[in-house]
């Protein structure tokens, strides 16, 4: 028994050594002794921000706190929410609405805070750390990353600080927070980087650096700094049940909002790039049927008339896996290089289509708030009587269809442009029905081939077959967008 234990031991021991591993890499650094010198510093340049609003009490009624897409528990700072000793009072012609954070980057009088606690704002004031109260205006805003730009007059040359660099910052980083929760002015809270690149889904361009600093209602728009006093975030969303700080807090990263805060200045808006694309997520099951070795990259569901990728030879069913030499690992990151690329540009495009690899170069485009890709509405709640039109059932995909003609189309409103099949029944033991497919969705597009009637629809899956698959990619277009389901076959 002895001997057992003592070469278990001594495997143990050598597992370690080979590995590398010794006592030093196992020790954690020491906290910093105090972060009093960072406070000292940089807390002249962190301001607190209040609003004035003209509204009435019916608009003031339904001011409230908004809410993460994700979840109730995803929480924004939001400031505006009504000050709950005042709920049952008269309506007032005039109205402290909102009370947060933010900070001077530029010693003219250049602030950066939350978009959502200026938002409704008729007024907005400024005081600084020595009591001065400052009248702002809004220079620029951009909701989809909820910044706002504010600038103050300024006889004095004011503190600033310095933007650093997010894409450094590891978790485990010591991080600081300065702030005004609940209206407590000039608040320094400590934590470390709990995580990096979180999506929270408030945005398509999330980027957020997670931390436990603590970070309350009233934070919103403050700095977060790493140790070298550098502002690598701007204190955005808490994730809390119970609205206060349970130590998951989330700042927007400082290289996304850096190019943000630049364009405001320069334009007044953000100006971001655009290729006229929709795109999901790529499953494991998806890279499967599509024959790419792992799930990653960005499927295109949807390709935009009049959009660069249609010019430059973008299809549906296309994974993209790199954009302008940079890797995309995940959906979530391509919106978000395409913006930061330079509009008008030419790039390289690398896509994965038909089981292989294409480069195609692209011209980068201007994102134009018109530019939203609009999706004609569906109606699914409409059945599709038997006696109306001729069902075929699809067997190996688990749904009956109807082939769209020109009754179908002017029954369901649909536009000419629409082609395929429209599911009017489902196996609901099927795996399309527990992927989601609907009674009224249109399937356009089987494993890459598009679909007009039901011969289509049969030479696509028999191809399947004979590759000895059983995973058939199937394209669908619903009142809830364009998007690709991998679909296993029946039996």
């Amino acid at each position: 028994m002895l001997r057992n234990i003592c070469n278990i031991a001594l495997v143990l021991f050598l597992v370690v050594a080979t590995t590398g591993l010794d006592s030093s890499t196992l020790e954690a650094k020491n906290p910093p002794e105090t972060f009093a010198d960072l406070a000292d510093k940089f807390s002249p340049a962190v301001v607190n921000i209040s609003t004035t609003s003209y509204r009435g009490r019916e608009s003031d009624e339904r001011a409230g706190p908004r809410q993460a897409p994700r979840d109730d528990s995803f929480r924004e700072f939001f400031e505006r929410r009504r000050d709950p000793g005042r709920r049952n009072s008269r309506p007032r012609g005039r109205r402290q609405t909102s009370l947060g954070s933010g900070f001077i980057i530029d010693k003219a009088g250049y602030i950066v805070t939350n978009n959502h606690v200026i938002e409704s704002a008729d007024e907005i004031s400024v005081t600084l750390a020595d009591d001065t109260i400052l009248d702002a205006i809004v220079v620029g805003r951009d909701e989809k990353v909820d910044i706002a730009l504010l600038k103050v007059e300024t006889k004095k040359p004011l503190p600033a600080l310095s933007w650093g660099n997010s894409d450094a910052a590891r978790v485990g980083d010591w991080v600081i927070a300065i702030g005004n929760p609940f209206g407590f002015s000039g608040t320094v809270t400590a934590g470390i980087i709990s995580a990096r690149s979180r999506n929270i889904r408030v945005g398509s361009y999330d980027d957020y650096i997670q931390t436990d600093a603590s970070i309350n209602r009233g934070n919103s728009g403050g700095p977060l700094f790493n140790m070298n006093g550098q502002v690598i975030g701007v204190n955005t969303a808490i994730f809390s049940p119970s609205g206060g700080s349970v130590g998951v807090g989330f700042a927007a990263s400082s290289n996304l909002i850096r190019d943000v805060v630049h364009d405001l200045r320069k334009y007044g808006r953000t100006r971001r790039g655009w290729i006229g694309v929709q795109i999901q997520s790529v499953s494991e099951e998806i890279a499967l049927s599509l024959g790419l070795d792992r799930a990653r990259g960005a499927l295109v569901s949807q390709v935009i008339d009049n959009g660069p990728a249609i010019g430059a030879g973008i299809e549906s069913s296309d994974i993209i896996l790199t954009f302008d030499g940079k890797p995309i690992d995940k959906m979530e990151e391509l919106p978000r290089v395409v913006a930061a690329t330079t509009i008008d540009s030419t790039v390289d495009v690398e896509v994965w289509r038909e089981g292989q690899r294409k480069t195609i170069k692209m011209r980068v485009g201007e994102l134009e708030p018109e530019e939203n890709s609009q999706i004609s509405s569906m109606d699914s709640n409409h059945p599709v009587k038997p006696s109306d039109l001729k069902e075929i059932e699809l067997a190996d995909l688990g749904v009956t269809v109807v082939e769209i003609s020109d009754f179908v189309r002017k029954k369901f409103s649909l536009p000419s442009s629409v082609h395929g099949l429209m599911v009017v029944a489902i196996d609901e033991f099927g795996d399309a029905a527990f992927k989601g497919l609907r009674n009224g969705d249109i399937i356009d597009e089987i494993q890459q081939m598009k679909v007009f009637n039901v011969t289509d629809a049969q030479v696509a899956v028999q191809k399947v077959k004979d590759a000895q698959k059983n995973i058939v990619l199937v394209r669908i277009t619903t009142d809830r967008g364009v998007r690709y389901i991998p679909v296993k076959m029946a039996g």
